[in-house]
């Protein structure tokens, strides 16, 4: 997957490309996979990063939704369930069967949890995960040794799975190159091609890196933008109603001391009445998330003071130490793109399904909804429409059984005689090595700091401080391997400087 290679082929095209997604996060990544394997002719443009945005800051899990079957929406539950295991099939280095202990402090606790998770058993069929259990007080300790103690009378043990959200990203836009896709991050679409009767035929775009302006003609138009759907929607038609509620989810990331083993948590009553969990994951604890009404899309959503506050008072309820604010690593947070609900309330009552929406006139296709585990049944909902909007010969879906693209980090990568000696670390306590930086560049498109220290690696998730004092090391090996300068270099280390900011809460 090179990014200068795509570009090429864009410029070689000489006839109009069978659908072009605008969007590379999951839906949109996933819309290409599912495109190209049936042998259509795609593009994919994403403005920023590769799952920069909502797709990059999920709680980690691939999973039906236990608190879903509060709500009574069992079909949510069963179709996230079926693609849970698919997902398992599909990406087995990335997605793994993750252990979770939902603690219970009265009788009536026991039974509820009991019952609810031996539903979930039920709608997950013969999947191959475990099926849930009830535990005794001793066996709750010693899978949560740091759990509150007082008063617990035991648990119930279910599994589920975890994976890492930006590495799976990064499979399915290897997938979809693989497959015949031309994918490419950096390159925001700034306009509609229209006919003279209003259908659309394409979109222009812009390279970042060259500034050179595209007009990419095709026969179906996606947007699959996550939280910016409405404003794609309105670059079609400046008068289109919202379609979106946006919600806004926070994590916080602890030592792993405050959940040392490899058991995750879940937290079955807070305040406004939703579920948290607190997952060990790449050596921490990730805690997670909040659900909050936000009234417009932003690139980088900061967590506020009280959502930290939230998730460190709820974790504290069920820890025998306290979290501080001297425990967090990192927090970040990122945005849903709910479907838009006449109901007034919580937002974490609005439903995680998806609704794909059809412009009458220019045949637009967007995507608003969902969640990360639905994703592959999402692109096969979406790449169905869009068959019969672009008129394309009817091909079925195979991406049940596709297995995705996985790179090799353990392998040294195509380098030459000159930089093979980079596999040290980039600097102490991290590692992340120099070759692995290199691989970043040359085969999975990153071309920022944040791009590595992010996504391709997830050192600023992690551990924030410590991402910025890799930035600088990382910001000169990029920028020999990329062709930058030493302007590029302070600018990438100062740019990085302000995210690694907003990552670290005043204690």
């Amino acid at each position: 997957m090179n990014r200068n290679d795509a570009i090429t082929q864009l410029r070689s095209r000489a006839k109009p490309w069978d659908i072009v997604v605008i969007g590379g996060g999951a839906t949109g990544l996933g819309a290409a996979v599912d495109a190209a394997s049936r042998g259509y002719e795609v593009v994919l443009l994403e403005r920023n990063d590769f799952a920069s945005g909502t797709s990059s800051r999920s709680t980690k899990l691939v999973h039906g939704g236990v608190r879903y079957l509060r709500q009574g929406n069992v079909s949510l539950v069963r179709e996230a369930l079926r693609e849970r295991d698919r997902l398992r099939r599909n990406a087995p280095e990335i997605v793994h069967e993750l252990a979770c202990v939902v603690p219970s402090y009265s009788r009536w606790d026991s039974a509820q949890y009991w019952a609810g998770l031996k539903l979930y058993d039920l709608l997950a069929g013969s999947s191959g995960i475990r099926r849930s259990r009830h535990l005794s007080r001793h066996e709750t300790l010693e899978l949560l040794p740091e759990v509150q103690s007082q008063g617990l009378r035991g648990g119930t043990l279910y599994y589920d799975c975890q994976f890492d959200d930006a590495r799976l990203a990064i499979a399915l836009a290897q997938t979809a190159a693989q497959r015949g896709a031309v994918v490419i991050n950096y390159f925001p679409v700034t306009g509609l091609l229209k006919t003279s009767s209003g259908a659309l035929r394409g979109v222009q775009a812009f390279d970042c890196e060259t500034d050179e302006t595209f007009e990419i003609e095709a026969r179906v138009v996606i947007n699959a933008t996550g939280p910016f759907s409405d404003a794609v929607r309105r670059l079609d038609d400046p008068a289109a109603d919202s379609a979106l509620t946006l919600s806004r989810g926070t994590h916080v990331v602890l030592d792993r001391s405050l959940l040392s083993g490899n058991t995750a948590m879940l937290v079955p009553r807070t305040s406004d009445g939703r579920v948290i969990f607190m997952i060990p994951w790449q050596g921490v604890v990730l805690v997670g998330t909040t659900d909050v009404l936000v009234n417009h899309a932003e690139f980088e959503p900061a967590p506020s003071d009280t959502e930290i506050e939230y998730l460190l008072e709820t974790a504290n309820q069920y820890l025998d130490r306290s979290a501080t604010r001297s425990d967090i690593r990192s927090v970040f947070a990122g945005l849903r793109p709910l479907v838009r609900s006449n109901r007034s309330g919580r937002t974490a009552r609005i439903s995680r399904e998806h609704s794909i929406i059809i412009d009458s006139e220019s045949k637009l296709l967007s995507i608003v909804g969902g969640k990360w585990t639905t994703y592959r049944a999402m692109a096969e909902d979406l790449i169905d429409k869009a068959i019969v909007v672009g008129g394309l010969s009817r091909r079925n879906c195979v991406t049940a059984e596709l297995p995705l693209h996985v790179s090799d980090s353990s392998r040294p990568g195509a380098l030459s005689s000159s930089d093979s000696s980079l596999g040290y670390p980039v600097c102490d306590g991290v590692s992340l090595s120099e070759t692995e930086v290199i691989r970043s560049c040359r085969e999975e498109m990153a071309r920022t700091v944040e791009d590595v220290l992010s996504r391709r690696y997830r050192l600023l998730f992690v551990d924030a401080r410590k991402a910025a004092i890799a930035a600088p090391r990382v910001a000169e090996i990029m920028a020999a391997e990329l062709g930058r300068n030493a302007h590029w270099i302070r600018k990438q280390v100062d740019a990085f400087a302000e995210i690694v900011q907003c990552s670290i809460p005043a204690t």
